[in-house]
């Protein structure tokens, strides 16, 4: 049975985090929470460890998941070309709810899935989660859940459907109000690949945490499919 460390407990929470970052190292998995969900991360770089991950929520390779980052600094180091409106973005809305897909700078040695060239990037609102990153630098996270079935708002929810195919589980409590229309929906999710292009728009592709008004009024409804 996988570990469980309660974060509220000092000590388990020091315990928790060096054996997430251990697990990390060794392209094993781990549940850390989110701003929005639990998620389960494992090293970006390391190929087995995301089909580990991919293989755990029940997904082929045509469901890259995202890349968490601790700053702003790594979205340039990831991400080319970064366009003026997704500077803008980040700026009102990290750290926060909000991924970006942009195109992945080609001489980084990762495997995501297919992602046709690009990566999503978020940089989450939650000190734990920023904390491991810090340690362990961009990681691949998605939604601590089998696919098809509800986000996980614990750990011990994500525990359930994912079992042994996780290390640890770091439990941080209920995330945001579990009877919330949002509750569960995960951050929003905006392709801004396009923006390269004089005429190229941005795509809301999927509503969450960050009403779509919002996106609007930051790029402008000109710059906004």
């Amino acid at each position: 049975m996988a570990p469980l460390f309660d974060s509220s407990d000092p000590a388990a929470l020091l315990s928790g985090m060096r054996l997430a970052r251990q697990a990390i190292a060794r392209g094993e998995l781990a549940v850390i929470p989110t701003d929005t969900v639990y998620g389960v991360a494992a090293d970006a770089f390391q190929p087995e460890a995301v089909q580990r991950l991919l293989d755990a929520k029940g997904r082929d390779r045509t469901a890259p998941p995202p890349v968490l980052v601790p700053g702003v600094e790594q979205l340039g180091a990831l991400a080319d070309p970064v366009p003026t409106e997704v500077h803008a973005l980040v700026e009102e809305f990290w750290p926060g709810g909000l991924t970006i897909i942009l195109r992945s700078r080609p001489m980084l040695d990762w495997d995501l899935g297919e992602t046709r060239g690009t990566v999503a990037l978020r940089m989450p609102d939650e000190p734990l989660a920023l904390e491991l990153l810090a340690d362990t630098g961009p990681l691949a996270v998605s939604s601590a859940n089998r696919t098809g079935e509800p986000a996980a708002l614990t750990a011990a929810e994500a525990e359930a459907m994912l079992g042994d195919s996780v290390a640890v589980y770091l439990e941080a409590g209920l995330i945001g109000d579990a009877d919330h229309e949002l509750a569960r929906a995960g951050s929003t999710i905006v392709d801004a690949t396009a923006l390269e292009y004089p005429a190229g728009k941005l795509r809301i592709l999927r509503h969450g945490v960050i009403a779509d008004e919002d996106i609007i009024r930051v790029v402008g409804a000109d710059r906004c499919a």
